[in-house]
């Protein structure tokens, strides 16, 4: 788990990178750049990096809940005294 938790912050990290670059491809296609092919390619990429990310960090989720609620541990809310 701890492998797929790694994965998940590195893919968060690049997630915002994409975001940087995304922006600056945004910014040639609003200013009208006479060849936007890279840009129209780094969106997509970008956007299939930001899939990637949301699937992986609901699957890292779901799987750290799974564990927490399994362990021989009860979780239970403190009481008030």
């Amino acid at each position: 788990m701890k492998i797929q938790i790694y994965i998940t912050m590195t893919l968060g990290v690049l997630s915002l990178i994409a975001g940087i670059f995304s922006h600056l491809a945004l910014t040639d296609i609003g200013h009208g750049e006479p060849d936007l092919t890279i840009e129209w390619t780094v969106l997509r990429v970008s956007a299939l990096l930001f899939l990637m990310f949301l699937l992986l960090t609901l699957a890292t989720l779901k799987r750290v809940l799974n564990v927490l609620y399994s362990s021989s541990l009860p979780i239970t809310p403190p009481m008030d005294e």
